[in-house]
């Protein structure tokens, strides 16, 4: 027997396989899932399920078909209305993998995720963290200072590929020096 909370609401989920299983599974507006029988309420067991770097997930056996469910999606698919099929992707909005909250869970396009992700308290830590290194660097501040005059010269003739190779970098290291996104505080 499950207790219910205020507020909450149960739905059965419906994937790929669930008819041919013994047991059948809801899952709640405040993140939680649950087997059951007959009622989800009356005969339903809690299941915890187990985590997939960082996401709740639950392991399901069925003939054909990938067995992992990510809790988030299961939520987002029957609590979280999607606007259109560019939303495929689900966020969470208090960026806390394990809140699967229905109010916490969203739909979202490629660009609405990635904007997203990197406003993450754990991204914005890892950055200051990173702009701060001063060791195991391949390239000193004073490198950084020409490799970024180089790179804004007009007139520059030297490729990409050949200041990668001056420097021993990888060209991806210079598009991410030239965009900003390593060695923004360089000047």
């Amino acid at each position: 027997m499950i207790k219910k909370n205020p507020d909450e609401t149960w739905k059965t989920l419906a994937f790929s396989g669930w008819k041919k299983l013994r047991k059948k599974y809801a899952v709640s507006s405040h993140g939680r899932i649950a087997s059951y029988s007959e009622n989800v309420l009356s005969d339903g067991k809690l299941l915890n399920g187990s985590l997939t770097t960082g996401y709740k997930t639950l392991n399901m056996h069925r003939t054909g078909s990938n067995g992992t469910l990510y809790l988030h999606r299961e939520v987002a698919k029957v609590f979280a209305k999607k606007v259109s099929p560019k939303h495929k992707y689900v966020i969470h909005l208090n960026h806390n993998k394990l809140d699967n909250n229905a109010k916490n869970i969203k739909w979202a396009t490629l660009e609405e995720m990635i904007k997203h992700q990197q406003k993450s308290p754990a991204k914005l830590a890892y950055k200051k963290v990173q702009a701060n290194r001063t060791s195991g660097l391949k390239l000193s501040t004073a490198q950084v200072k020409s490799i970024k005059k180089v790179l804004s010269d007009k007139k520059r003739r030297l490729t990409i590929k050949k200041i990668a190779e001056k420097f021993r970098v990888s060209e991806m290291t210079l598009y991410r020096i030239k965009s900003g996104e390593n060695w923004a505080r360089v000047k």
